[in-house]
């Protein structure tokens, strides 16, 4: 499992981790019970805090990505169809909304995205 840490980004690691945790889930890079690993292990491996490794632990357990057992570690929670498809919704709206910002940003108008967009969807 690779995940990446910037340290010049506004998401807090936590949040970084967990992102990139969801998303190697939702590919399928990792499988469903395929163990994580050990908080400490992940801590070492980041560079980080072991306390920001356990939050995004937590919240990944929380959303239903993960399950951890007592003595065991976590493991990748079965995931429904329903909400993988969510996830990779609420993924595709986060970065159109990023999109949107800049090209609001740089002047481009909603007729100039959505030719971007179609462009961009048919060429693929």
């Amino acid at each position: 499992m690779n995940i990446l840490i910037s340290n010049s980004s506004d998401e807090p690691i936590y949040i970084q981790i967990v992102n990139q945790i969801k998303e190697h889930i939702v590919k399928g890079d990792l499988l469903e019970s395929q163990s994580l690993p050990s908080i400490r292990n992940l801590a070492k491996e980041l560079k980080i805090s072991v306390i920001t490794t356990k939050r995004a632990y937590d919240e990944l357990e929380n959303e239903g990505f993960i399950v951890t057992v007592a003595g065991k570690g976590s493991y990748v929670a079965a995931i429904n169809k329903e909400m993988f498809l969510e996830t990779k919704v609420k993924m595709i709206e986060e970065k159109i909304t990023e999109a949107i910002d800049t090209a609001k940003l740089v002047g481009i108008t909603l007729e100039e995205l959505q030719d971007m967009l179609k462009i961009i969807y048919e060429g693929w």
